[in-house]
């Protein structure tokens, strides 16, 4: 048994000379054994295109059979000054709708308990949980023009009468830039997404 132990003890020991003898072999014929590696640090700069969120919902929107996506995505450096890409593509692949907006329009001051105080974390917590929300069902509304409204002075005369004479037509509200609400719709006749209320 004595002899079995011992054995094993040796076999162990000449396995981690011969490895460190390797390692010493390995360094002494590299090309750069000198340098030292040195791991990138965490503030190596990220281009302004990077993604750093993105949110998915699939609903009715131009069709009554089949679902659209509606796509919001966060680009930029930093959550605080990114934009936001709201893009909504329907199922043949087609854009729909394509809009651009700071991301601060998806802040809800309503989420900060002080809104005076608040950091720049707080802020940037804010902005996700309204991505987050941003295409909630309650959000969606059918039909997109309620048979008694009246046209808005600053909404296109063609595109409101297209939407409103569609009793099917989806209408998708959505708070833009300065906080402002918007509701769009697509419009079958005009084959195109409109703002019908803004």
């Amino acid at each position: 048994m004595k002899k079995l132990v011992l054995s094993a003890v040796f076999a162990a020991l000449s396995l981690h000379l011969t490895s460190c003898l390797n390692t010493e072999r390995e360094v002494g014929t590299s090309q750069n054994a000198d340098k030292v590696y040195t791991p990138p640090t965490a503030t190596t700069r990220v281009g302004s295109r990077t993604v750093l969120n993105t949110v998915r919902a699939s609903h009715y929107f131009s069709n009554t059979k089949t679902k659209d996506n509606f796509i919001l995505q966060l680009q930029g450096a930093k959550i605080l000054n990114a934009q936001a890409r709201f893009i909504i593509v329907n199922s043949a692949g087609d854009t729909l709708r394509k809009e651009v907006m700071p991301a601060s329009a998806l802040l809800d001051e309503r989420e900060l308990e002080d809104p005076q105080a608040a950091t720049v974390r707080d802020k940037e917590i804010a902005i996700l949980k309204g991505m987050n929300s941003f295409f909630a069902e309650d959000r969606f509304t059918q039909p997109a023009v309620p048979k008694a409204a009246t046209q808005p002075a600053e909404i296109d005369a063609q595109s409101w009468a297209a939407v409103k004479e569609d009793t099917k037509a989806v209408g998708f509200d959505y708070t833009t830039v300065g906080g402002k609400e918007r509701r769009i719709a697509y419009a079958k006749k005009l084959q195109k997404a409109v703002i019908i209320a803004e």
